[in-house]
């Protein structure tokens, strides 16, 4: 089911994905290189046979931003590994609006909560950073969940970590001023794209804050004041890494320690 709602939130709409004018924009599809199988850290932490096998059931495809990973509720078509890009993970309430509640990077497998039951996901999942992925069709991927033993351990344990981030986050979103968590999370996407230049709208990263435009142009205005960013018409440079992480709330060395240990039970 997907409200009616979406199209009044301040972020990309499926209709607008799937428009006709978006579907000029061709994905790529391709063979994997040794840098797509290496990239993504849950693909890297499995054993080299086993992770030969599952890639050459895979196919390397190019995401645009605003491409819609999954719906609410409703059963993915494809799995993905992100090699490149950020995807959000967004919650929208009934009046329409709505906020950021997560981020999936090269870490993991976007679709991976889907796998663990029945249960409704209601939150939507799409591009917000265009990058790259490794993909299969889900239902390949659950089966080799519920039948591999080492694919499950590290699926569990990518669920784990994340789900801690998620905790840690909800709480900032709570008791942070808008100044240290939109620091923290130009911090967070910097990790996961190695790259101190990007691209967002204002409209998302009022989504990403879960507040109005004239919050996101004032507390961006402060951090671009003390010479820690530079912002012009959504286009986002880091200028001062480590400045930005002292101006950052201290939830972002917890999730920062997480991300950096997300397979390591998997891998010990």
């Amino acid at each position: 089911m997907i409200a009616t709602n979406y199209e009044s939130a301040n972020y990309p709409d499926s209709s607008r994905t799937h428009s006709p004018d978006s579907m000029n924009i061709q994905r790529s599809e391709t063979r994997l290189s040794m840098s797509d199988e290496s990239s993504n850290l849950l693909l890297a932490s499995l054993s080299p046979r086993y992770r030969a096998a599952l890639l050459s059931r895979m196919r390397t495809v190019s995401l645009p931003a605003r491409e819609v990973m999954y719906e609410p509720d409703e059963t993915p078509k494809f799995a993905h590994f992100l090699t490149g890009g950020i995807a959000s993970i967004v919650g929208t309430m009934s009046n329409g609006a709505s906020a950021e509640v997560g981020i999936w990077g090269k870490e993991g497998m976007v679709e991976c909560f889907h796998l663990l039951g029945n249960a409704r996901i209601p939150t939507r999942c799409f591009m917000q950073i265009e990058g790259t992925a490794l993909r299969m069709p889900y239902k390949d991927l659950q089966r080799e969940f519920r039948e591999n033993d080492e694919m499950r351990e590290c699926v569990l344990q990518g669920v784990q970590s994340q789900g801690a981030i998620l905790g840690q986050l909800a709480a900032c979103n709570r008791l942070h001023e808008a100044s240290e968590r939109l620091a923290r999370w130009f911090l967070m996407v910097r990790d996961r794209i190695e790259a101190d230049n990007f691209y967002l709208t204002q409209e998302f990263l009022a989504v990403m804050l879960g507040s109005r435009r004239t919050t996101v142009t004032a507390a961006a205005g402060a951090l671009q004041r003390r010479g820690l960013i530079r912002y012009s018409r959504g286009r986002i440079h880091i200028v001062d890494p480590v400045g930005l992480e002292k101006e950052a709330c201290e939830c972002y060395a917890t999730v920062r320690e997480i991300y950096q240990n997300f397979y390591r039970v998997a891998v010990s």
